[in-house]
């Protein structure tokens, strides 16, 4: 892996200039200003405060990018964290949210070590859409009450809008007005300024001047910013409660799991938009290291963000470089503008939020699975939607997971077919009716599609069948793509029985894969090599000779 990654960085910066080096700090400073708002607020969000979003940013930006398994990705907090990070400081404060950061990035560490990274190839589309879908629901849910300036209480976002009925709902409307604004201007704001200026940063810092020098309306504000990189409120080695890790265990793999998703699927997306491909396995261990670092420095878990990264592709990005200059440009902020961030309205913030949550949802996959009436898949996306809100990402994911494989072996065990066939001699060109004679009881069975558990039992009793005045069966496996070890058994038997019954049994056509599980499950063996042929004319061939 070091191996790799140094071959990368010097194809990577192969002709590095000075006008790649301006292309790189552009693309960094519009990312810092698309990532400036973002991080502020996914850093509320997750349960700490507007400076550890910013922390998380900076350093998430240094380390991960420059370890990164591709040269695009950008790292930083992201709202889907912020899910289960809530529940963590609930229970546990922000000691709970550093240790629980530390262990996620160990978990993701290991990971890439085991080579897990292609492990996001095996989740199905519509899971994957489903839990994003649903981590945007709760993200929307979370930011109700800096939304309307009302109050709530639990956890959850189930359990927060369930409070509403006790504490009642009343809005405050400057609160809703600043919020439904910075929604406005984010949806109104031109195509062709975004990329000069986002309209996130843009409605904030005009939301912020409005409310500082002329409406001075009390509504909450983000807090104080502190200008340091060491904050009172982080992880030391001896603040950590070792009492507490197996606890955090179960919190601390779903943040892996989650981040291993998000960080994968951006790299996936990225490298499609850059024609770059992500080393996922280097991407996993540079995750982990940055997370197990940021917490130190009082920050949240970081992952690779789509937004972002997509932003710095389109900005001009030529190397990590941009990743690093964007951090740098938070870095200037947090020093120069904290006093001014200090003062950005809560109801600003969670307007991007809400706005952040809409456009997270892959409204292509969804009109897809819905428009193309995909009952199977669409129930699964809103399966996986439901389990995370209600539930948690694990529960979304297994439930998302178990839906689909039950579907895949109902729709698999329909798809193997047994054709039973008489052996055709004029169209073998042998017209000699002494060749015709000997093929008379000899049957050509083409078995086609997967052979398991789910369909052994129809395969086998049409085999049964085929044994009925025949002296010689002849199993064509070429359209046999797979076959699992109940299949396996099941062609063992059969082929028991047809010695039993005096039946010659030759096997054609024969992929790879599947030869392998038949010599593993003593089918050749019993069989023998010699019977094991490339076509089925070369079986008859035999059969005529009387061999």
């Amino acid at each position: 892996m070091v191996k790799q990654y140094i071959q990368d960085l010097r194809s990577e910066f192969s002709g590095y200039n000075s006008s790649k080096f301006t292309a790189d700090l552009i693309a960094g400073i519009t990312v810092a200003a698309v990532a400036l708002p973002l991080s502020l607020a996914f850093g509320v969000a997750s349960g700490a405060d507007a400076a550890a979003g910013l922390i998380t940013a900076i350093f998430g930006g240094i380390i991960i990018g420059i370890f990164s398994g591709g040269s695009y990705q950008i790292s930083g907090p992201t709202g889907s964290m912020s899910v289960i990070l809530l529940a963590v400081v609930a229970q546990y404060g922000a000691d709970g949210l550093f240790l629980v950061t530390f262990l996620a990035g160990f978990l993701r560490v290991l990971a890439g070590l085991l080579k897990l990274g292609r492990i996001v190839s095996i989740i199905p589309m519509p899971v994957v859409t489903g839990f994003t879908s649903g981590i945007a629901v709760i993200i929307a849910l979370g930011q109700v009450d800096n939304f309307f300036g009302t109050q709530s209480e639990g956890v959850s976002a189930v359990a927060k809008l369930s409070s509403y009925w006790e504490l009642g709902f009343s809005p405050d409307m400057s609160s809703v007005f600043i919020a439904v604004f910075v929604v406005l201007m984010m949806i109104l704001w031109p195509a062709k300024w975004q990329k000069v200026f986002p309209s996130s940063l843009a409605s904030i810092v005009l939301v912020t001047a409005v409310n500082m020098m002329v409406l001075h309306w009390d509504v909450a504000m983000v807090g104080e910013i502190p200008r340091t990189l060491l904050p009172a409120q982080r992880l030391t080695l001896s603040g950590i409660d070792v009492t507490t890790i197996p606890a955090l265990m179960i919190p601390s793999m779903s943040i892996a799991a989650l981040g291993m998703i998000e960080s994968l699927l951006c790299g996936a997306s990225a490298g499609r938009m850059k024609n770059e491909p992500l080393n996922a396995d280097r991407e996993l261990v540079a995750q982990g290291i940055g997370n197990m670092i940021i917490p130190f420095f009082g920050g949240v878990p970081a992952t690779a963000a789509i937004a972002r990264t997509s932003v710095a592709i389109k900005s001009g990005q030529q190397t990590r470089v941009t990743s690093v200059v964007h951090s740098l440009g938070l870095l200037l902020s947090m020093f120069l503008l904290s006093p001014i961030m200090s003062q950005i309205p809560m109801p600003a913030l969670a307007g991007v939020l809400m706005m952040t949550a809409w456009r997270m949802n892959d409204w292509t996959s969804i009109n897809y699975l819905f428009g193309r009436q995909m009952r199977a898949a669409t129930v699964g996306f809103l399966l996986t939607m439901c389990a995370t809100v209600i539930f948690d990402l694990s529960v979304a994911i297994l439930a998302g997971l178990s839906f689909s494989a039950i579907m895949f072996t109902v729709k698999v065990s329909s798809s193997a077919e047994i054709t039973v066939s008489e052996v055709d001699a004029e169209r073998l060109g042998q017209r000699n009716m002494d060749f015709h004679a000997s093929y008379e009881r000899v049957k050509v069975i083409y078995v086609t599609g997967a052979l398991f558990f789910g369909s052994v039992n129809s395969v086998l009793s049409r085999l049964e069948e085929a044994q009925e005045h025949s002296d010689v069966l002849v199993l064509s496996l070429r359209g046999l793509s797979a076959v699992d070890s109940t299949g396996v058994h099941t062609l063992f038997e059969f082929c028991q029985k047809a010695k039993q019954n005096g039946i010659e049994i030759y096997y054609t056509g024969v992929q790879r894969q599947v030869k392998i599980a038949l010599d593993q499950g003593g089918v050749s063996e019993f069989v023998g090599e010699e019977n094991f042929l490339w076509s089925t004319e070369d079986a008859l061939k035999l059969v005529s000779a009387g061999k």
